[in-house]
């Protein structure tokens, strides 16, 4: 046979491993990582001040400050006491773990911003679409989440607590719940 034949037949089989490996993975739900908590998942902002820096470390430059707190961001990876983040916008860099709260948050719809000034997302008084809406919130709203069922998420917003479509927030993963 030859040689570019063996080659392709060889890189197929590669592929192939590597496709089965990744969705026998994924099929398995969330890796952990060092800190035996699951990779990726939700946290926010613990601070009103908090830089995101190209590299785990205080010796690496800061790409980015954030200068809100409770919003919700996404640990993507782990190192010593750094977590890699990704924001709602998709921007990625290291924060101390101190700097991170376990407490859920969630954007309202932040993919809306600037649609118009008539998008909302409808907060309800129950976990229900045709449940009376208590609020509309517009794009980008923190909400602190106490609970989500995988559909609807329980939150509030000042002093206003209702639910709110899972499928319209950034902060948790379609079909996650939790209490």
């Amino acid at each position: 046979m030859p040689d570019g034949f063996l080659r392709s037949c060889l890189g197929l089989l590669l592929i192939s491993a590597l496709l089965t490996f990744g969705s026998s993975a994924m099929a398995e739900g969330p890796t952990k990582g060092p800190s035996g908590l699951p990779l990726p998942r939700f946290v926010s902002l613990k601070s009103s001040r908090v830089n995101l820096r190209i590299g785990p470390g205080t010796d690496y430059a800061t790409a980015w400050t954030y200068q809100k707190g409770g919003l919700p961001v996404e640990i993507i990876q782990e190192y010593d006491n750094w977590r890699k983040i990704r924001d709602s916008d998709g921007t990625e860099g290291w924060v101390n773990q101190i700097l991170l709260s376990g407490d859920r948050t969630a954007l309202a719809a932040p993919w809306m911003r600037g649609k118009g000034d008539d998008v909302f997302v409808n907060m309800h008084d129950s976990a229900d679409s045709s449940a009376t809406v208590i609020a509309k919130l517009q794009p980008g709203v923190i909400i602190r989440l106490s609970e989500c069922t995988g559909k609807w998420c329980r939150g509030e917003v000042g002093d206003t607590k209702g639910w709110v479509a899972q499928n319209q927030i950034w902060g948790a993963y379609p079909g996650e719940a939790f209490k």
